[in-house]
C-alpha cells in the first residue's frame, strides 16, 4: 500500500515513496514508534545491526509489521512492486504457468513474435506482445522485480530476452532445454561477450528438481522456482534443478 499512511507521514518520505513506487524499487518507510518520527529505507541502502537484519527480512518476505531493536519498537511498512513474470514464448508451458502465476500474484506478459502461437485463444486475459523480445522489451525494460522465463529453444527468439534480462539484473532467469542446450546457449552468450559470473545466474535447466515432465508439471516447478528466487534475494541459497 503506497497511500495510507500519506496524512501522517513526513511530507519528504511520502515523495520519496511516490519516487520509488514510479521507478519500481522496494521501499521501507520506517516509523519510530517512540517518537513518531519516520524515515524511508530504499532497498540497497545500508543499515546497519539488528536493525539492518529486520529491514533485510522485510524486504525478502514483502510483510510489514513491528520489530523490537536494541529496546526500541519500530513499525517496518513495506512497499515492493507488484512481482512481474515475463515468458518469452507462447508455448504450452506457458498456457500452464500463466494462470498459476496471476494466483500467485504477479503481473503476467508473453513475448512471441510467432502470430500462429501468441493468439488470444490460446492466451485469454493475458498480455500478449507478438513482436522480437528485444522490440518489446527496449519499450519497456525489465528491472529487479522482474522473473523472465525463456521457454521457446529458438536462439534467435531466447537469446535477446536473456541478455536483456541479466543486464537489467532480474531476480529471477530461467531458460527451458538440457544442458546440452545450455552448454550451446552458454558458447553463444560468452561469444556476445557476456561474463561467465552474468550467464551463470541463469537457471538452466529450468524449474524446481521434482521429476517434473508434463508442460503443467514444469510450469509448477517453474513457479516454485521463481517464488523462491524472489523470496530469498540476496540469501544466495542452494537451489535444486529440473533435469
Amino acid at each position: 500500500m503506497w497511500s495510507g499512511w500519506a496524512d501522517i507521514m513526513d511530507p519528504h518520505s511520502l515523495t520519496k515513496l511516490n519516487q520509488c513506487r514510479r521507478e519500481r524499487r522496494a521501499a521501507i518507510l520506517l516509523t519510530d514508534l517512540g517518537d513518531g518520527s519516520d524515515r524511508v529505507i530504499v532497498e540497497g541502502d545500508a543499515v546497519d545491526g539488528a536493525l539492518g537484519d529486520a529491514v533485510a527480512n522485510a524486504f525478502r518476505s514483502g510483510k510489514s509489521g513491528t520489530r523490537e531493536v536494541d529496546g526500541r519498537a519500530f513499525f517496518l511498512n513495506v512497499h515492493l512492486p507488484p512481482p512481474r513474470l515475463v515468458m518469452i514464448g507462447a508455448v504450452h508451458i506457458s498456457q500452464a504457468l500463466a494462470p498459476m502465476a496471476a494466483i500467485a500474484g504477479f503481473d503476467l506478459q508473453i513475448i512471441d513474435p510467432r502470430t500462429a502461437f501468441a493468439s488470444p485463444e490460446r492466451f485469454p486475459n493475458v498480455r500478449l506482445d507478438a513482436e522480437w523480445p528485444e522490440d518489446v522489451l527496449a519499450r519497456e525494460p525489465l528491472d529487479a522485480y522482474c522473473a523472465l522465463a525463456a521457454l521457446t529453444h529458438d536462439p534467435k527468439i531466447d537469446d535477446p530476452a536473456l541478455t536483456a534480462a541479466l543486464k537489467a539484473d532480474c531476480f529471477y532467469i530461467g531458460a527451458l532445454g538440457s544442458r546440452k542446450t545450455h552448454a550451446r546457449r552458454v558458447e553463444r552468450l560468452t561469444a556476445a561477450e557476456i561474463s561467465s559470473a552474468s550467464i551463470g545466474r541463469i537457471r538452466a535447466p529450468i524449474g524446481l528438481a521434482i521429476g517434473a515432465a508434463s508442460p503443467a508439471e514444469i510450469a509448477v516447478a517453474v513457479l516454485a522456482e521463481i517464488i523462491e528466487a524472489l523470496r530469498s534475494r540476496g540469501v544466495g541459497a542452494e537451489r535444486g534443478k529440473a533435469a
